[in-house]
């Protein structure tokens, strides 16, 4: 078979006015960028269209560092559809550089079920995540020259939230120091950049319903307290407008093609396991309003994209999906099941059936939504018609749910007919209920924590740090409790140890720190030892390091008068010695220069 930049270069393009028309969208609306890709205005979002097309959710088994498939299926699906009649777009996340050059690769599905042009999508596309990076940075920029500009006047912040992105993982980023050198660089304080995925502004993006509603949000991020506690906020800082200017052309949906050249609707890229891992509600709207069945996907496994699209983005949004399709592959349940990972591709049957409690599991929480559950099987060539059989009895006997084998990767849409026939076939039989979220807005955040925690994960007991519960009594007290929460976790397991594999249950789930997106207006709990990229610099920079900095000694001679005379000094922080280098170290009210020994 040939490769999927094979394929993908093999497929003559439509050009992307074609494409657009094609589902009933006027020519003259179509912003080109290229000739095979392009804008469209967020205007053309038909409400009552929305109701009344069908939403099918893609979701997945707990995630293995080869990825599931969901977008191939994704894709696959919506081609499959569209072979047997129907009008059917697929509305997905957009790339990210990170996993793009890393192990996990490109986004744009594989095979023959792949998004394109590929290599533009996986790569700068229509510019978006710079838009975003761009507008995230402005920010960093401009409150760093405030607080430069008002120091003298008296003004700063006790805590800077606010950090620097970049989509790209660059280890060596993650903690800086800023503003060395003269003073006229600024006020020197610790910094880091995250992953552009995780920053608030794309949370944002995704969430906002127009351009006046992306203002308002970014309005309202918080970017730090001031000493007296209250928040210091970016409309406060009088730059909202601009930064709404930078993102006037990233907030218009991307419009792309299939292999077989349906449409298909790419915007937004928030990972799942730091943030709430949907594409754009305005993508998804829009794939409703020109399509009658809109097929799209939440990140990494059922326990964390579909809560997050069901809880947050189906929430504020008002979507109600009719199904919901679960991915599973033979490789992913028997690595749950206890197979190592280098012989997941070899025959194994109670290493498979071991893995099913994985897949039972996310069914069993996917159907206390409401949701009509569907398992599609993601078939490779190393599947045996033996496992195939065990899961279908397994799905069809054991669980009661529709279970279909998906060939888009190997054949396109012929390979996912039998997928689309079930999915229509459910979607008129028995729909999904209302949705039935895990808890309600009145609920307080440890109440929602725990619901989630406890009901879907399977924990027995959620702690908290003393931190995380400082943090939660602050949102008590700014009045913004009634936020849906994203907790950011591991994509690996159920539990917050990404080496727990399977259907755990019984543990501790403890949240190490609480941040508040307040232009997302959602409150992000971070468990375990994930790396959550919007972090605060409380949490993701100071936190992380004091435990590695509290109690290191650094040798300091102390001027020319006590050069004979060391002292050691216990520092809090890296900016705590920094500080003292820079600005020398005062004993019995006088000042001397410092030089660190050891």
């Amino acid at each position: 078979m040939k490769s999927d930049i094979e394929i993908a270069r093999s497929v003559e393009l439509k050009k992307i006015k074609q494409v657009a028309e094609s589902i009933g969208i006027p020519r003259e609306e179509v912003e080109n960028y290229g000739r095979y890709i392009a804008k469209i205005p967020e205007q053309l979002i038909d409400e009552e269209k929305v109701k009344k097309s069908n939403l099918i959710l893609v979701t997945a088994i707990t995630a293995t560092k080869a990825g599931i498939g969901k977008t191939t299926v994704s894709i696959g699906l919506a081609l499959g559809l569209n072979k047997i009649g129907k009008k059917a777009i697929v509305a997905l996340r957009e790339p990210s550089l990170g996993p793009c050059f890393g192990m996990k690769g490109g986004a744009a599905g594989g095979g023959y079920a792949q998004v394109l042009p590929m290599e533009k999508i996986n790569l700068h596309f229509t510019g978006d995540f710079h838009a975003i990076t761009s507008a995230h940075n402005m920010i960093s920029a401009l409150l760093d020259n405030y607080l430069y500009q008002n120091q003298a006047k008296g003004f700063g912040l006790k805590e800077i939230l606010w950090r620097r992105v970049l989509d790209v993982n660059d280890r060596s980023l993650r903690s800086i120091v800023t503003g060395l050198g003269p003073s006229t660089n600024g006020i020197t304080e610790e910094s880091g950049f995250d992953i552009t995925p995780a920053s608030e502004i794309m949370a944002i993006l995704c969430l906002a319903k127009d351009i006046d509603d992306l203002k308002r949000r970014i309005e309202n991020i918080i970017l730090g307290f001031r000493f007296d506690g209250c928040p210091f906020t970016v409309k406060e800082l009088g730059v909202a407008g601009a930064i709404t200017v930078l993102l006037k052309d990233a907030i218009n949906p991307n419009l792309v093609q299939t292999t077989e050249g349906s449409a298909a609707f790419v915007h937004g890229g928030p990972f799942a396991n730091i943030a709430h891992g949907c594409n754009s509600i305005l993508a998804t709207k829009m794939a409703m309003t020109f399509g009658d069945y809109v097929v799209t996907e939440a990140g990494f496994g059922a326990d964390l994209g579909a809560e997050k699209f069901y809880n947050i983005k189906c929430r504020k949004s008002g979507l109600q999906p009719k199904l919901t399709v679960i991915v599973a592959t033979a490789q992913g349940l028997k690595m749950h099941g206890g197979v190592s990972l280098d012989r997941i591709k070899e025959p194994n049957m109670e290493g498979l059936q071991q893995g099913f409690g994985n897949l039972d599991k996310h069914i069993r929480n996917l159907r206390s939504f409401g949701q009509t559950v569907l398992v599609a099987f993601n078939r490779f060539a190393s599947d045996t018609d033996e496992e195939v059989e065990a899961i279908r009895r397994h799905c069809e006997e054991k669980l009661g749910v529709g279970f279909a084998v998906n060939n888009a990767f190997a054949e396109g849409g012929e390979g996912a007919v039998e997928l689309a026939n079930l999915v229509v076939d459910t979607i008129e039989k028995k729909p999904s209920e209302p949705l039935n979220f895990s808890y309600s807005e009145n609920d307080s955040v440890e109440q929602k924590i725990e619901k989630i925690a406890c009901n879907l994960y399977g924990a027995s007991v959620v702690t908290y740090s003393i931190h995380s519960r400082k943090i939660i009594k602050l949102i008590e007290k700014m009045g913004i409790g009634h936020y849906p929460v994203c907790i950011a976790k591991t994509q690996y397991s159920f539990s917050a140890d990404p080496k727990i594999y399977g259907a755990v249950n019984n543990f501790e789930f403890h949240i190490k720190d609480i941040v508040i997106n307040n232009g997302a207006e959602m409150i992000v709990a971070i468990a375990g030892e994930i790396l959550h990229a919007g972090a605060s610099q409380r949490a993701a920079s100071y936190a992380h390091r004091h435990c590695r900095w509290k109690y290191r000694r650094i040798e300091l001679t102390i001027g020319n008068k006590y050069r004979n005379r060391g002292c050691r000094y216990i520092f809090a922080s890296p900016f705590h010695l920094f500080q003292i280098i820079q600005h020398g170290f005062r004993v019995f009210g006088q000042l001397f220069p410092v030089v660190v020994s050891q």
